[in-house]
């Protein structure tokens, strides 16, 4: 059954390429997105149990919120959630899961995906840099959505601690969209199939010396 199921796979690749790439592209990123949903609440509660929680990190203003308040791209006010933005606990907790699923995604992306032999050093900078300027974008984004997801799950439907890891699934959930829709055509660029050189053909005499 495995070979059938192998050998039907390698003529849908075949003859389908671009669509099999993608297929694999999006069965590796929900892997990885699951990763995270198992992460996300570990590293949540260990920076949960430290003072970071109480701790504010609110940077990079850039309007007002439709109450007039001050509205940031990272915007974690100190205090648990929902009265609270979870702090710099919750804001740790968020990027270190987001940096150890990228790590992992860019390397199997690149091996089994994309199956590139270009440069790990460039891949990496140019994976970098689009990771930062996502990570900004996904931040700025959050600010609309992540007070109403935890107000809506551990206040009004009166969920608690349940409804706080719900939440938190929610918004891995909304982010690991939004990396995977802009990940896809940036991989297709910096994760590139070089072909290698070939060897010169050595033309040797029956001694296996090469003629002069």
């Amino acid at each position: 059954m495995f070979t059938r199921l192998k050998d039907a796979w390698g003529r849908f690749a075949t003859a389908r390429p671009g669509v099999a790439q993608f297929v694999v592209f999006f069965v590796l990123s929900n892997g990885i997105t699951v990763l995270q949903l198992a992460l996300m609440p570990l590293i949540k509660w260990l920076f949960g149990m430290t003072s970071l929680v109480d701790t504010s990190f609110q940077v990079w203003p850039i309007g007002s919120n439709p109450d007039g308040s001050q509205y940031f791209v990272f915007d974690y006010a100190a205090g648990p959630l929902p009265v609270g933005g979870g702090g710099l606990a919750y804001f740790l907790a968020v990027q270190i899961t987001l940096l150890v699923a990228q790590v992992i995604n860019f390397f199997a992306q690149r091996s089994i995906t994309f199956k590139s032999n270009s440069s790990v050093a460039r891949a990496a900078t140019w994976y970098a840099i689009a990771y930062v300027v996502i990570t900004l974008v996904a931040a700025a984004l959050q600010g609309l959505y992540k007070a109403p997801i935890y107000d809506l799950f551990i206040e009004t439907w009166g969920l608690g601690g349940t409804g706080e890891t719900l939440a938190d699934v929610v918004t891995m959930i909304i982010n690991a969209a939004i990396s995977f829709w802009v990940f896809f055509p940036i991989f297709k660029v910096i994760f590139k199939q070089v072909p290698e050189e070939a060897a010169p053909a050595a033309a040797t005499d029956a001694t296996g010396v090469r003629p002069a």
